[in-house]
């Protein structure tokens, strides 16, 4: 016979979420899929180059520590068992993201941004917030926020040195799941941000990825 599983009650969902966030902060990260990176060729970058790799890297370090943030926080008010299945889904390979972001950064000789933990926190409440208005909003934030993040590492694949083949790779593969992932929420129903919404989403981004690229 078998025994009945005990229901998770809100203490259990909170010391989860708790060593959740413990774990992606301290920078713990376990990829599922081989670093694209490994498969480009090395290169030498003089000391200026390997600070702007490492400043870049930095930067997509903390998109991803967001990422676990938002998709963490999204997925655990979601209404449906598909919207938590693509959370969870799209969180894991955002996942590999962090641990091929972050293996970069220690092969550059730099470290994570020292403020981590103020970023999850503010992406988790934000996610919270998106849920909270409903599954197509929260969709919809996934989308926007997707489209953003594509900008974004197009724009790193333009300033990185073009003999970073390491960084450009790992660069490469992460816009391609971006674009995925957005595509996939935009399929599930999801609703256009208004206007203003999307430039506050820009506004804050662009602090975030001024402030990570130096700390």
């Amino acid at each position: 016979m078998d025994t009945p599983q005990r229901a998770i009650n809100p203490l259990d969902n909170l010391i989860v979420g708790f060593d959740r966030a413990l774990r992606v902060v301290g920078g713990v990260a376990k990829a599922s899929r081989p670093n694209p990176g490994t498969q480009a060729k090395d290169c030498e970058l003089n000391a200026q180059e390997a600070r702007h790799s490492a400043g870049l890297m930095r930067v997509n370090h903390v998109g991803e520590v967001c990422a676990q943030a938002l998709y963490d926080s999204q997925g655990r008010h979601a209404t449906t068992p598909a919207m938590r299945d693509q959370f969870a889904q799209s969180g894991r390979e955002e996942e590999d993201h962090l641990a091929w972001t972050a293996e970069r950064l220690s092969e550059l000789g730099s470290q994570p941004s020292l403020l981590n933990p103020l970023w999850y926190a503010g992406a988790y409440a934000l996610g919270t917030v998106a849920a909270r208005m409903g599954d197509a909003v929260s969709l919809g934030f996934v989308v926007e926020t997707e489209r953003q993040v594509e900008a974004h590492l197009n724009s790193h694949l333009d300033e990185l040195p073009p003999q970073d083949g390491k960084s450009r790779a790992i660069v490469t593969q992460m816009r391609d799941d971006e674009i995925e992932h957005g595509a996939k929420a935009q399929a599930m129903g999801a609703a256009d941000m208004p206007l203003p919404v999307k430039m506050a989403m820009r506004a804050m981004a662009k602090v975030m990825t001024t402030t990570a690229y130096y700390i």
